[in-house]
């Protein structure tokens, strides 16, 4: 049944809420983590508390993607908010890095739910015309929350303490969830003859291992390279066997039949290039200013800034005008389009170019990635069923994960063997830090400038070439029209995928 305006506003109210907090929560404890691992005598295992997060949201997604699909988004949606609330209490009360890892598996899990959730209510209670515009909203809760949540998270352990961080979550949290429970309409799921418990099982030791071994091989540490093997080979295996269990499964956790169609798969592909493109360097971005263009820690967060800046700028007025005329093929064609220049842009730039020359292109990488990043989640729901909503949402945003965690770790891997590799003999890589660089002579800061554009050339040119696979994948994207009627939800591109 259609929503009317208000409830509809309401709805929309509801979910950008949660988003925001989902998505606020990895950012503000980011900027809090030297401090946490610090106060618990953990420096080394910093790590622990970032993985084992991603670890748990990454691999919860297909499973609640399905979940919503057989007993209805609305109470997979609660009951991830309930659990995000309790596992936020316990992170605030860990006494060491154990008991964090695993309070923080929980809040990965049940963020996997608060990512994934709204973009499937959507699915299920608006028209296909509809989708771009309300997903915009929503997904305006990422790049806000990227700009928020390090300041955020600096204030709050600097004036109450680290632990606040998390226990921040529970009031907003519980706000939420009584928001959330008036707002989101009963969404009922379909009667299904057995989980896939095989399916989930494989996909999950798969996905971790192939986390794992994309860590590993960014850290550099030695004797990780038969752990590393390990993991990968793991990973391959696992793929294979999942894609056997998923053709025989008679209710698949990840329905390949919708690779079948060509709207669908299409829209998975330009998902990894968002990944893949923009999410493996944006976090390597500001290390590169600083070395390359010799700023400060906090000028050369500008960049960065520039290009969460236009990525929401961009998707809001793109899904606006998606939901306006219709007409979605357009903007992944514009969007890959503009941030490959973007990203040739940077790649072209010689070290010590004025700092809004590169704010101008990764604007233009954000402004093209916003552009596309939410419309796809639309599309493809259009081309679905209404029985594979969540699943296929679920499998867009899975690719999108594993594509950037993968990616980061090469582009890691690349910058560190080349940092290494041609560092001036009077520094170390393994201690090498901005403050040392501007410290150093002018003839070594040089040195070391041109070191760090040497060596991110060829990565904004490869990233550049993975947008360029996304223009071709855009153009042949079928160039339908979405539907104003719920009842033809499937229809509007389903026609065009087969014309």
């Amino acid at each position: 049944m259609p929503l009317t305006p208000w409830r509809l506003r309401l709805l929309i109210i509801s979910l950008l809420t949660v988003s925001f907090l989902g998505a606020l929560d990895h950012t503000i404890v980011a900027t809090s983590l030297a401090t946490i691992t610090g106060e618990l005598g953990a420096v080394e295992q910093m790590s622990w508390v970032i993985v084992s997060y991603t670890l748990a949201s990454t691999v919860l997604l297909p499973v609640l993607g399905k979940l919503a699909d057989l007993i209805g988004a609305r109470f997979v949606f609660l009951a991830s908010m309930a659990l995000f609330i309790v596992a936020s209490l316990f992170c605030g009360v860990a006494q060491d890095i154990g008991q964090l890892a695993i309070a923080r598996v929980a809040q990965g899990m049940a963020s996997a739910g608060l990512h994934l959730m709204p973009q499937t209510i959507v699915g299920e209670v608006t028209s296909p015309r509809e989708r771009p515009r309300v997903l915009s909203l929503i997904g305006a809760a990422f790049p806000i929350a990227i700009l928020v949540g390090p300041l955020a998270g600096g204030l709050i352990t600097d004036a109450w303490g680290w632990r606040w961080v998390f226990w921040i979550n529970i009031p907003v949290g519980l706000v939420a969830l009584a928001l959330a429970a008036i707002a989101v309409p009963h969404i009922a799921g379909r009667a299904a003859r057995r989980f896939d418990i095989a399916g989930a099982v494989v996909l999950g030791i798969t996905v971790t291992a192939l986390v794992l071994a994309a860590s590993w091989a960014s850290t550099h540490e030695p004797g990780s390279g038969i752990p590393l093997l390990i993991a990968a080979l793991v990973a391959v295996v696992g793929l294979v066997s999942f894609v056997v269990i998923e053709l025989r499964a008679p209710e698949p956790l990840v329905p390949l039949r919708l690779l079948g169609n060509r709207t669908i798969l299409i829209s998975i592909v330009l998902s990894a290039v968002i990944g893949m493109g923009l999410f493996s360097v944006v976090s390597y971005v500001p290390t590169y200013i600083q070395m390359a263009y010799r700023t400060s820690a906090t000028v050369s967060g500008l960049v960065p800034i520039a290009t969460v800046f236009g990525m929401l700028v961009s998707t809001l007025v793109t899904g606006s005008l998606a939901s306006r005329t219709g007409r979605y093929r357009v903007f992944p064609i514009f969007g890959t389009a503009t941030a490959a220049v973007g990203l040739l842009v940077m790649a072209l730039l010689p070290a010590g170019m004025p700092l809004w020359v590169p704010m101008l292109a990764m604007g233009l990488v954000g402004i093209g990635t916003g552009s596309f990043m939410n419309i796809i989640v639309a599309i493809a729901q259009s081309a679905a069923t209404r029985a594979d909503t969540g699943s296929v949402t679920a499998t867009v945003s899975l690719v999108r994960q594993v594509g950037s965690t993968t990616a980061t770790a090469i582009v890691g891997g690349l910058i560190g063997a080349g940092v290494a590799a041609g560092l001036p003999s009077t520094l170390d890589a393994a201690t090498l830090t901005p403050q040392i660089v501007h410290g150093a002579s002018a003839a070594v800061q040089a040195q070391v400038a041109a070191l760090y554009s040497g060596i991110m050339a060829p990565i904004f040119v490869g990233l550049a070439i993975v947008y360029a696979i996304g223009i071709v994948a855009a153009i042949l994207l079928p160039n339908g029209r979405l539907s104003d009627e719920r009842a033809t939800a499937a229809a509007a591109v389903s026609e065009a995928a087969t014309a």
